[in-house]
């Protein structure tokens, strides 16, 4: 088979399947049929045509240290021939949970007390929003309900943690959000500052938004704030410095707990362990997934504060169990799994590597802002978006039914790379295992794809 990483040809075949494909235009997209990937290798795969393709977002934002390792295979294997399940009901539990469970205390960004496993990132932040109605319940608040989080964030999809998105696409014809999960303004300076705003009046006035919030809806009905350290799925919005600290302040004032989404953001993304520490967060629960096990098997953790852990477990004493539980809870393969994707972070340095291949990766793609279609660049450690727009002088955004960004990260994919459009943003989330030469040609291709894009536009008139 040629190699065609460095020579991607032309692909227009799709084959077709019977599945939902969701985030999607059902229709147009079932009409065209998906793109099928065979198998991996590092940051790479392959399509059932043989063609291959830089993977440049890491899946879902979640297959950290690639393809290929065979460390986490046998992690499995040896797990599966052992002990295949056993679950974590009626005071029962099995090593590699304990095992997992006591490292993520260890290495947890801020002091943490217990552990809550479960499957997913949806799993886990509406696990979450449970857990703090019941640590207010049991402070004799159970007034305290209300949950805020940002408009365009991504928390999830089942009930709780679609209503704590601030997507419409969560919303609409859903009968989301829940009542009393409210939203407030992103943090993106670049889309939402005031003319000649500056950074530090900007974060003053988001501020001063969730407090006026917070004092009509009445301090003694807000539950807890969640926010991703760096929102994901919003188009990778880094918050201006002072933003979070401003936030905590006012969380503290009124006694709202604060929960950190770190589903994409830890176990290296950022340059840091966490994002918490990225972005200088003090959170009461955190929520991990996605890298936590490389995406090799799902799981996710809650890592719960010991105030919130003294609370619950003084409630259930009360009720007379705790019921939140899942079938695979801390399933032993998956745990088994994680726990060796966090030594494989430590044996290779990836969190040091990280920080080695931003200025690459970033100054990379910030080469590319005098591009006519570039208005911003933004990004931490291997994260980032670039928003594409009609007018990089006024920032003027493209009338979204062109679906610019979409054409764009198809491009990219008739390129050999595979990134995707979130509206006009182009999210970037590769494998931390990516290298300098691979980087190079990442960014190579993207701007590939942006040329391409910048004829359509020109040719279609979209500028105009």
């Amino acid at each position: 088979m040629t190699d065609q990483r460095t020579h991607p040809n032309s692909y227009e075949a799709r084959d077709t399947a019977s599945i939902v494909h969701p985030l999607t235009n059902l229709k147009a997209h079932l009409e065209k049929g998906p793109l099928v990937i065979k198998e991996g290798d590092g940051i790479w795969v392959t399509d059932i045509h043989g063609k291959t393709y830089i993977e440049g977002m890491s899946g879902l934002w979640c297959l950290s240290l690639g393809y290929g390792q065979e460390r986490l295979v046998k992690a499995a294997t040896e797990q599966m021939s052992h002990l295949p399940y056993y679950h974590l009901t009626n005071h029962k539990s099995h090593q590699p949970v304990i095992e997992l469970a006591e490292k993520l205390l260890e290495i947890a960004p801020v002091p943490m007390s217990k552990i809550w496993f479960s499957n997913s990132g949806s799993e886990g932040n509406d696990s979450a929003a449970r857990i703090v109605w019941y640590y207010w319940n049991n402070q004799k608040q159970p007034k305290k309900r209300k949950m805020i989080s940002h408009l365009r964030a991504y928390h999830g999809n089942t009930i709780a943690s679609a209503s704590l998105s601030g997507m419409h696409y969560n919303h609409a014809s859903f009968g989301l959000p829940l009542e009393g999960f409210l939203h407030i303004t992103p943090p993106h300076y670049y889309r939402n500052a005031h003319q000649d705003e500056s950074e530090d009046a900007f974060t003053s006035r988001l501020a001063d938004e969730l407090e006026k919030l917070i004092q009509h809806e009445g301090p003694d009905t807000i539950a807890a704030f969640f926010t991703e350290p760096i929102m994901g799925s919003g188009g990778v919005i880094v918050p201006p410095d002072s933003y979070y600290d401003k936030i905590q302040t006012i969380l503290k004032k009124y006694d709202i707990l604060l929960v950190a989404d770190e589903v994409i953001t830890a176990f290296g993304r950022t340059g840091n362990m966490f994002g918490t520490t990225t972005m200088k967060l003090e959170p009461d629960m955190i929520v991990c997934a996605k890298g936590l096990s490389s995406a090799y098997l799902p799981i996710s953790a809650l890592m719960i504060n010991e105030r919130v852990f003294s609370a619950i477990s003084d409630e259930s004493s009360e009720v007379g169990v705790f019921g939140l539980t899942f079938t695979y809870s801390g399933h032993p393969v998956s745990a088994k799994v994680a726990s060796e994707t966090l030594r494989i972070y430590e044996d290779e340095n990836i969190v040091e590597h990280v920080t080695h291949m931003e200025p690459i990766f970033l100054g990379g793609l910030h080469l590319l802002a005098s591009h006519p279609l570039v208005g911003e660049v933004r990004g931490k450690g291997l994260l980032a978006g670039v928003e594409l727009v009609a007018n990089k002088d006024t920032k003027k955004a493209f009338d979204p039914k062109y679906g610019v960004g979409k054409y764009c990260a198809d491009r990219a994919e008739e390129h050999g790379l595979i990134i995707r459009a979130i509206g006009d943003t182009i999210a970037f989330c590769p494998p931390l295992i990516i290298t300098e030469s691979e980087i190079k040609l990442m960014i190579s291709r993207f701007n590939a794809a942006l040329d391409d894009t910048l004829i359509m536009v020109r040719k279609s008139r979209y500028f105009e």
